[in-house]
């Protein structure tokens, strides 16, 4: 670096040798070998003890000074030329480091070197907490020093990040320029430090950091080694800077690639969706049904499909998709309702897709809606033949004079066989209003046309009739030979409340053996069903479904077939038969023990037995009747069907003589 000449150096070199001053000889030769400061004393040393004139030993020590000033200012160039190489080359590696982190850790080192100062350390601006906060440190021993916080003008690198100058102190305790506060005093006491220099890292007109070096000494940082370290800031945050942005081009391309993947696996979702929403106009257009539309959602969404009525789909997951709109997860399936109003009509149930698409979520529920506009137009086109149903069925409760032959091809029509065992069942509504009224539900009740549309829709998957009757609907359904009245009556309760999501309560009547033959029997056995489901509600047993026989001894006065044998079977069988099988006399025991007010040493005198044995053999009904059997309600009950099977077996003697 050029330098100008010092104001107290001596005039122009002389042109050439021959100008010389012969004083001046004997310091070129110093000057040109480096010879260390004290040298420049011996030649005139030398002179003195030789005995020179003032003269001589007055120039000598001109010539002296002058060297010492040019051998300074050749260390000066010399040493500033070495500290524009370190700069260079720190820019050199700055500019090929990507990671801000490797970095931020050269640039602390480097500095470190630069000044050769035991400590370096570097801050980072936090726009978002209005602080400046420790972020590198270069030959740091302690931890609190490490994790400072320095507000905004606080301590000396508080005031560099504030006020974007350069500030040093010699020694920063007794240093009043900036403001001590007890945390960063702590800090800077627990790591030792002395003198400190800061300069600030600039970017534009803004402070992102400040650059530091310290020593744990007093010390005096020279002009130049502040110029120097505010030279490598520069450097430094050119290269924060640098990676930074390197940092935010690598996030933004994978954020890029991250969305042109999502973007490719949207199409192909979107193309997904478009290939089933073409399909499925197909299918409606062509007339096709719910299993075809399942099959083709099936293919597009690469799974199992399948349409299930509404009793057997998973019951809370259907409740969600109702009340949503929307496909909802069950497990490892989706379920979404098929409803058309507040009804239900069934459900779609993708199975094996626990992760399915937003895009292959909404084409479920578009394939559900299209099953519930196929099922509406089915059952339109069906009201006719569930309308010929019910007048069917009219008839024969209202017309028992009807010829059986013209029943028979009426009922052969829409698929029934009325010639086979049925069941009457009486289902209403659990709050809802009786009317005298007969016939299709009126306009206005909702709830009657819900449940007769239910009705209807049970009666044909059964090849059964069903009618609207008495606020409620009557169903005559199919009944096998070993079929069980009252079991049909639960489940019928349990499809209607789950089709209609209200309580439902059927009572059902006996068997009909054929109600072609005898129509008569199918008005007698409605009232029987009847009377069974107004004693489900007055029982508080609403909602639910039952026939005579669930009821006991009640049921002789609901049932019009009366079956007193059957009751009595029903509620001594067990024992009745066990006396048969063993010869013993547990019916009469029992008789005796009821008859003695349920006394066993009453009973005991009775029969004339030990009272063990009759403990004994009243310990045998128990387990042939059950532990509740001595309960108020049962024990009625059995004294009821004892006192009829005593007058059965007594009519029964009387025939025989």
């Amino acid at each position: 670096m050029p330098h100008d000449q010092p104001a107290s150096a001596p005039g122009p070199a002389p042109a050439d040798a021959s100008d010389l001053d012969p004083a001046e000889a004997p310091f070129l030769g110093l000057l040109a070998t480096g010879a260390a400061a004290e040298e420049y004393e011996r030649p005139v040393l030398r002179a003195r003890a030789g005995g020179a004139a003032a003269a001589r030993l007055a120039a000598l020590e001109r010539a002296k000074l002058l060297a010492l000033r040019v051998r300074t200012e050749l260390e000066d160039r010399r040493r500033r030329e070495a500290e524009l190489s370190a700069l260079y080359a720190t820019a050199h590696d700055l500019a090929g480091l990507r990671d801000l982190d490797a970095v931020l850790r050269a640039i602390v080192r480097r500095a470190r070197s630069l000044l050769g100062t035991e400590v370096a350390y570097l801050t980072l601006n936090d726009p978002a907490a209005g602080d400046t906060y420790m972020r590198v440190t270069d030959g740091s021993v302690s931890a609190r020093f490490q994790q400072l916080r320095l507000a905004m003008g606080e301590g000396l690198g508080g005031l560099v990040a504030q006020t974007a100058r350069p500030y040093v102190t010699d020694s920063y305790f007794h240093d009043e320029r900036f403001r001590h506060t007890r945390t960063i005093d702590s800090g800077v006491r627990d790591e030792g430090l002395v003198a400190i220099l800061g300069v600030p890292l600039l970017l534009g007109s803004g402070v992102i950091g400040v650059l530091f070096a310290a020593d744990r000494r007093e010390r005096v940082f020279e002009p130049g080694q502040v110029a120097l370290l505010a030279a490598h800031a520069a450097h430094a945050a050119v290269a924060i800077d640098t990676a930074n942005l390197l940092a935010e081009t690598r996030k933004t391309l994978t954020e890029l690639e991250a969305a042109n993947e999502i973007i490719r696996d949207r199409s192909s979702v979107i193309e997904r969706a478009s290939d089933v929403h073409d399909r499925l106009t197909e299918l409606v257009l062509r007339g096709g049904g719910v299993q075809d539309v399942a099959d083709a959602v099936a293919e597009v969404l690469d799974g199992d499909v399948e349409f299930t009525e509404p009793g057997r789909a998973p019951a809370a997951a259907l409740d969600r998709s109702r009340a949503d709109g929307h496909a909802v997860r069950d497990g490892a399936d989706w379920v979404a309702a098929v409803r058309a109003g507040g009804e239900v009509l069934g459900a779609l149930v993708l199975r094996g897709h626990p992760a399915l698409d937003p895009v292959d979520q909404r084409t479920l529920e578009r394939a559900a809606m299209v099953t519930s506009l196929l099922l509406l137009a089915r059952r339109t086109a069906g009201e006719a033949e569930q309308r010929v149903r019910g007048e069917l069925l009219d008839d024969l409760l209202d017309a028992a004079a009807r010829d059986p032959r013209l029943l028979r091809e009426r009922a052969a029509r829409v698929g029934a066989d009325l010639d086979a065992p049925h069941v009457v069942l009486a289902a209403r509504m659990s709050g809802a209003p009786i009317s005298d009224g007969d016939g299709p539900p009126r306009p206005d009740g909702t709830d009657r046309r819900r449940l007769w549309s239910a009705a209807s829709h049970l009666a044909a998957t059964r090849h059964g009739l069903a009618a609207v009757r008495d606020g409620g609907a009557v169903l005559l359904l199919p009944l096998d030979p070993d079929g069980d009245p009252a079991h049909t009556a639960r489940e019928i309760a349990a499809r209607l409340g789950t089709a209609l999501h209200v309580p439902v309560t059927v009572g059902a009547s006996a068997p009909v053996p054929a109600p072609a033959a005898r129509p008569a029997a199918v008005a007698d056995a409605y009232a029987e069903a009847r009377r069974c489901r107004e004693a489900l509600c007055a029982l508080g047993r609403a909602g639910q479904g039952a026939a005579a026989a669930d009821f006991g001894f009640l049921g002789l006065l609901l049932a019009d077939t009366r079956d007193v044998d059957g009751f009595v079977h029903r509620t001594l069988g067990a024992v009745a038969d066990y006396d048969a099988r063993r010869g013993t006399e547990l019916l009469r025991t029992l008789g005796a023990y009821f008859a003695c007010g349920m006394s066993p040493a009453r009973t005991k005198d009775e029969l004339h037995v030990h009272v063990n044995t009759v403990a004994q053999r009243l310990e045998r009904v128990g387990r042939l009747l059950g532990p509740d059997w001595q309960t108020p309600a049962r024990a009625l009950e059995i004294q009821l069907a004892l006192r009829l099977h005593q007058l059965s077996a007594a009519v029964t003697r009387e025939t025989e003589e």
